[in-house]
C-alpha cells in the first residue's frame, strides 16, 4: 500500500501539467495513475504538418511558472531545436511536437505510474483508496483527470463493418483509401484535417469523398482578442455564478468557440477544390445543414439516412467509408460508482463543480480537470488555463497560493458591475 497526499487519475495533458507543477513541492506528495503504457496524445490524429491551435505558451507549466524546467522552450533547448523553432516564427508547435513534449516531460517526473489501470475507488476512515492492478494507494484527495472518451452518435450504434471514429484515422487510412467511396461527418478541426488529408489523395478515377456537416456552414475557430478574453479569470467567475438553466443554454451556444475549424484550413480546403477543379469536377461533396438521423450496413456499404435541417427535406447517401468526426464526451468512470454519495451531482445528472473545480462534497477531496464546460465554461478544455486550474487546485490542496493567479486581466466586463 502506497500513502500519499492526492492520487491523479489519468495522464493526459491536465493532470501531467499538475504533476510537473507539484514537483519541486517538498510538501505536496502526489502520484499518478496511467492505463497506458506511455503518454499517447491523440496519436490516431498525427497528420503530418498539423499544429495546436493554442501557442507554445499554453504548455503545461509556463502560464503558472515561467521558469519551470517542464516548459516547452525547456523541452526546444534540451532537444537542441530552439533555434531552429526561433526561426520558424510561429506560436504554433506541431502537433506532434506538442506529443514528444508532453513524453519528455512524462519521463522526468518520478511519481507517474504507466500501465496503472484503475479499477476501484472505496472511501474509508477519511482516505479514498483506490486499486490500479495488484496496488494500492491512498490519500485524502483525488484529482481525476481521465478524460473524454470518443463519442459515437447513437444512428451508428451496433452497425458492424469498419467505421471508425477520427481517434482512430491514421491507423485505417491506407484502408479507407483503398474503397471507392468516403463519407466524413463532423463539424470541427478534426474533420477538416481528415477532409483535408483525403481530398489531397483524390485522383481521377478513385474515391468519391462527401463531408456531411449539422452546421449551416464551416465556422470557422473564433479567435479574435476580445473573444480570448471569455478564457480569463473573470468569465470564469461570471459564468459560473449563472443559473445552471443558463449555463446549460450557454454550453450549446459556445461549442464554436472552442470547436471551430481553423481559418487557415479552411482556406487551404477551397485552394486544393479549387486546383483539382481545373482538370473537370472534382469527386467530392461538401453537405451542410445535414444531420446523420439513421444509418444501416449491408454487403460492405453503409446507407446513411440525412436531413437536411433547413429544408426539412430527407435523403440518403451509400458510403463504403465511413469517419465519424463526431468528437468526445465525458462518460462517468465506472470505479467512481463506489464513491458517488460522496459527489455532488446537478439536475441534469452531471458534476455540480465548485468554483474551486472540486464535486465532492466537503469542497476539498476530489478535484476535476476538464469535463466542466457546463460550470467553468470555454476554459475547462482550453489548453491555455490548463496551469490555471491547475494554480488553483494546488492552493486548495495546500491552503497557499503557490503560484501566483490572476484574478483580473480582462479588458471588458462581463455582467452589471455590483
Amino acid at each position: 500500500m502506497s500513502c500519499h497526499d492526492f492520487i491523479g487519475i489519468g495522464l493526459g495533458p491536465y493532470n501531467l501539467g499538475l504533476a510537473c507543477l507539484t514537483a519541486p513541492l517538498t510538501d505536496l506528495d502526489g502520484v499518478f495513475l496511467e492505463a497506458r503504457t506511455d503518454v499517447s496524445w491523440h496519436p490516431g490524429m498525427m497528420l503530418d504538418g498539423t499544429r495546436l491551435q493554442t501557442p507554445f505558451l499554453a504548455d503545461l507549466v509556463t502560464l503558472a511558472d515561467p521558469t519551470s524546467p517542464y516548459s516547452f522552450l525547456s523541452y526546444l533547448k534540451e532537444s537542441g531545436r530552439m533555434y531552429s523553432f526561433y526561426i520558424r516564427e510561429s506560436f504554433y508547435p506541431l502537433r506532434s511536437e506538442y506529443s514528444d513534449y508532453c513524453r519528455w516531460a512524462a519521463a522526468k517526473l518520478p511519481n507517474v505510474r504507466f500501465g496503472a489501470r484503475v479499477t476501484a475507488v472505496s472511501y474509508q476512515n477519511g482516505e479514498y483508496a483506490v486499486t490500479a492492478g495488484d496496488a494500492e494507494y491512498r490519500a485524502p484527495r483525488l484529482v481525476l483527470g481521465t478524460g473524454t472518451p470518443p463519442y459515437l452518435p447513437a444512428a451508428v450504434h451496433g452497425l458492424g463493418g469498419d467505421l471508425l471514429h477520427n481517434s482512430e484515422y491514421l491507423d485505417h487510412r491506407d484502408s479507407l483509401r483503398e474503397k471507392r467511396s468516403i463519407t466524413v461527418v463532423g463539424s470541427g478541426q478534426s474533420a477538416a484535417e481528415i477532409y483535408a488529408d483525403l481530398l489531397a489523395g483524390i485522383t481521377p478515377g478513385g474515391y468519391r469523398l462527401n463531408w456531411v456537416t449539422r452546421s449551416p456552414r464551416f465556422f470557422p475557430l473564433e479567435y479574435t482578442k476580445l473573444t480570448l478574453e471569455m478564457t480569463s479569470p473573470e468569465y470564469v467567475d461570471y459564468f459560473h455564478a449563472l443559473p445552471e438553466q443558463r449555463r446549460y443554454a450557454l454550453e450549446t451556444q459556445q461549442k464554436g468557440l472552442f470547436k471551430g475549424i481553423n481559418a487557415d484550413l479552411i482556406n487551404d480546403i477551397y485552394d486544393t477544390l479549387y486546383a483539382k477543379s481545373i482538370d473537370g469536377p472534382v469527386a467530392t461533396r461538401l453537405l451542410t445543414n445535414t444531420a446523420l438521423r439513421t444509418a444501416s450496413y449491408a454487403d460492405g456499404v453503409y446507407t446513411l439516412g440525412l436531413r437536411h435541417v433547413e429544408q426539412e427535406r430527407d435523403y440518403s447517401v451509400a458510403t463504403e467509408g465511413l469517419v465519424l468526426a463526431t468528437g468526445y464526451k465525458y462518460s462517468m468512470p465506472a470505479f467512481l460508482a463506489p464513491i458517488s454519495d460522496r459527489i455532488r451531482w446537478d439536475s441534469h445528472g452531471r458534476f455540480d463543480v465548485a468554483r474551486n473545480y472540486t464535486i465532492d462534497h466537503a469542497g476539498r477531496e476530489i478535484f476535476l480537470q476538464n469535463a466542466g464546460t457546463h460550470t467553468h465554461s470555454i476554459t475547462s478544455p482550453d489548453l491555455g488555463m490548463g496551469a490555471y486550474r491547475n494554480s488553483w487546485i494546488i492552493r486548495e490542496m495546500l491552503g497557499r497560493e503557490v503560484y501566483p493567479i490572476e484574478k483580473s486581466i480582462a479588458f471588458q466586463q462581463f455582467g452589471v458591475a455590483s
